[in-house]
């Protein structure tokens, strides 16, 4: 049985619309209500870090798990993610960094055929 059929379409915008409104009201909560105050300095502190967490977050599983593989690991893949932490440390840059980690991904499926 898909979603469609379990809960039927009336449910699933009931869903959708509650869950934009709950997304709406939360962001508004720290953009709306506290938008005009400055922010403590260990709070700008620990936002400072938040791009740095996520973007591994995104990244691991498809590097890990990829589907394009089964959700097994490649060696392409491995040696990408490598590749762009190698050139991120070395050049401090990260534009750099996913510029080297897409060159190597592409170049050794390429080797690989």
């Amino acid at each position: 049985m898909t979603t469609a059929e379990t809960y039927g379409a009336p449910a699933i915008w009931l869903i959708i619309l509650a869950l934009g409104v709950g997304t709406f009201f939360l962001r508004y909560s720290f953009l709306g209500l506290i938008g005009d105050r400055p922010l403590p300095e260990w709070a700008l502190r620990y936002l400072r870090y938040t791009a740095v967490a996520v973007l591994p977050g995104l990244v691991a599983p498809l590097v890990l798990w990829p589907d394009a593989t089964g959700g097994q690991p490649d060696p392409a893949r491995l040696a990408a993610a490598a590749a762009t932490v190698g050139v991120g440390l070395a050049t401090r840059n990260t534009l750099a960094a996913i510029i080297g980690g897409l060159a190597t991904l592409y170049g050794v499926l390429w080797l690989l055929g």
